[in-house]
């Protein structure tokens, strides 16, 4: 199955050239963090003068353009593919520019919830493409760069058929 494309989206990859800029929006959850933190690939607008921060300003994820920007890094992605009979895995290589990235990577014991979203610059909120609910599955640390290996739970390794009801599985069933 084939992602759907809007119109812009689909004139922008056909053209030779174009001025249309594809943005990755990575949206990181974890229950230690007081927020979720909201990063993008593309330095559009200016969040602040003071410290000169640069971001995408965007709705997805219910996130308030103008309180939860998302944070321009620089990064580049690997977007999950589209096969039926493979999990939705990325990758994600940020420049290790600060020692806290390390630092804030190194300090979780289990998995982070990383969604993505493809949206084109000019209309940051109309999702072309979008991954939700993967999990970091490992974090690649050197000198220049962290690479955050995501991925979502293979389909194939869920139980099925689904536990039954027994007396040995549900005791309080057949009290």
């Amino acid at each position: 199955m084939s992602r759907r494309l809007s119109l812009n989206a689909r004139l922008a990859q056909d053209a030779e050239a174009s001025a249309e800029i594809e943005v990755v929006l990575i949206l990181i959850e974890h229950p230690d963090l007081d927020a979720p933190i909201r990063l993008s690939t593309d330095n559009r607008d200016r969040i602040s003068d003071d410290p000169l921060i640069y971001g995408t300003r965007s709705n997805w994820a219910g996130a308030d353009p103008a309180t939860e920007p998302y944070l321009w890094i620089v990064a580049s992605a690997i977007l999950p593919g589209e096969a039926e009979d493979a999990p939705a895995a990325a990758q994600i290589a940020l420049e290790n520019l600060d020692s806290e990235m390390v630092e804030l990577v190194r300090s979780f014991t289990d998995p982070a919830a990383i969604s993505l979203a493809v949206v084109m610059a000019d209309t940051p909120d109309v999702v072309e493409g979008e991954w939700t609910s993967l999990q970091l599955v490992s974090a690649d640390i050197d000198a220049g760069q962290i690479v955050l290996s995501i991925s979502r739970d293979e389909v194939e390794q869920e139980a099925f058929p689904p536990g039954r009801m027994t007396r040995l599985n549900f005791p309080g069933l057949h009290a």
